[in-house]
């Protein structure tokens, strides 16, 4: 058996995918998830599992996995199905031959789950689209803000593989095109709620609105939440709502993440009438629908919600969901943290570590007072004995004199253990002898 897996392993075939490229989206995909259960099963024998998936997903012989469902509290609410990790490997090889030629039709403002273009460019270019309209604040432009309903559970089965057919079949010239294409058939038409297994309890649905579901949704409509492929096919789908905006409507300044878009004009009229008409575009084209209690269009002195961010003119500042999460995620760290001194001491480094993930966080942000204000708290709950505030509130820091001292107490600590381990082997010795 095992020469007839290995059988054949360096073949040029031609119109098949190669080995290697499974190998690499392999090593792309365990790069967040090699403490998983999935990624460690497969690591075991992974050499042999990759050869077997390589050999499958050329014979036509693959088959989607069962596939993890749970619900998620934070920040909303949220259905999420993870897929097998030898899912996981597919996915990231279909992606990496069709990511390249996907940017070539993306515009430069859309902001999901692309390299380079996340969340923080997403809202400095919203902030300078906003100042270029205004000439620098000095004229009048509104802010149009509006929101796809229930847009992942809403996506059309067929649309979407009726427009990745035509792009692939048209873009990709690769030989491996009628794999790829079977590939992309498989991912898109399967239902992950089918066979899944649910982590948690039922009742963690309770709540969940059926539209924010794939159990409820129609059987050829909805992508999986937690899939590396439906953010990719998402953002492709609603490229066409992009290129309309701006090519056919003429909205000079527009931007997207995922299913929230904004639309900047110094003529409210204008963004009145391209409410309307994008409206018409996503339901006769996407049969997507706007949502009808998120519709924000305001003078743009009032500011904007988008990504986590307020923008306000001339300065940012953190929203109240995202800074309400901050929150939680510091704090959350301090009872993992044991009460006496030894524990601390080897803990702390691990905590300001994680705590400075956020400040760094919010210095993109005019957030001094809110990280002045959760650095003083820090600085109260270790009774200012541990960390010393630096200037500009920059940074959680350790103060170096306790340093010193934790580590004098850690060494004092472990000779402490060393005596007594060589008393215990000490005892054992005699008591041996003795019997």
């Amino acid at each position: 058996m095992q020469e007839d897996l290995f059988d054949g392993l360096h073949e040029s075939l031609s119109g098949q995918i190669a080995l290697d490229d499974v190998f690499e989206a392999y090593y792309e995909c365990r790069k967040n998830k090699r403490r998983t259960v999935n990624s460690l099963a497969f690591e075991l024998d992974f050499e042999r599992e990759l050869i077997r998936l390589w050999r499958e997903i050329n014979s036509g012989k693959y088959k989607v996995s069962r596939s993890i469902a749970f619900v998620v509290k934070y920040p909303v609410q949220r259905e999420v199905f993870a897929a097998d990790f030898r899912d996981r490997i597919v996915h990231h090889l279909v992606i990496s031959r069709l990511n390249g030629l996907f940017e070539k039709e993306f515009i430069c403002d859309s902001y999901s789950c692309r390299d380079g273009k996340g969340t923080l460019y997403g809202v400095r270019r919203i902030r300078s689209k906003i100042e270029e309209c205004s000439a620098g604040y000095t004229r009048d432009c509104y802010i149009l803000k509006l929101d796809i309903r229930s847009f992942f559970m809403s996506i059309d089965k067929n649309i979407l593989y009726r427009m990745l057919f035509e792009f692939i079949t048209e873009k990709y010239h690769a030989a491996d095109k009628y794999i790829l294409l079977r590939l992309v058939k498989q991912i898109v038409y399967h239902n992950p709620e089918d066979n899944c297994v649910i982590k948690g309890k039922l009742s963690d649905w309770n709540g969940l609105p059926y539209h924010k579901s794939l159990f409820w949704s129609s059987r050829y409509c909805g992508l999986p939440i937690g899939n590396l492929t439906s953010q990719i096919f998402a953002n492709f789908y609603l490229n066409r709502l992009d290129k309309y905006v701006t090519e056919e409507l003429q909205i000079k300044y527009y931007g997207r993440y995922v299913d929230d878009f904004v639309l900047i004009h110094e003529d409210k009229q204008v963004l009145l009438a391209a409410w309307k008409k994008i409206g018409a575009f996503l339901q006769a084209q996407l049969k997507l629908s706007l949502h009808p209690q998120k519709f924000y269009l305001q003078h743009y002195s009032k500011g904007v919600k988008f990504i986590g961010a307020v923008i306000k003119p001339n300065r940012v500042y953190i929203g109240n969901r995202s800074k309400n999460n901050l929150y939680r995620k510091i704090f959350s760290m301090l009872p993992r943290m044991a009460q006496s001194v030894g524990q601390v001491l080897g803990n702390l480094e691990k905590f300001a570590a994680g705590v400075n993930s956020y400040i760094g966080f919010m210095r993109h942000y005019n957030t001094y007072n809110l990280r002045l204000r959760i650095l003083q708290m820090l600085d109260d709950t270790f009774l200012g004995e541990v960390s010393e505030l630096e200037p500009n509130a920059a940074k959680f820091a350790i103060d170096k004199n306790f340093c010193k001292a934790g580590q004098k107490k850690r060494q004092l600590r472990k000779q402490r253990q060393y005596r007594r381990f060589q008393h215990q082997k000490q005892v054992k010795g005699e008591r041996d002898g003795f019997v």
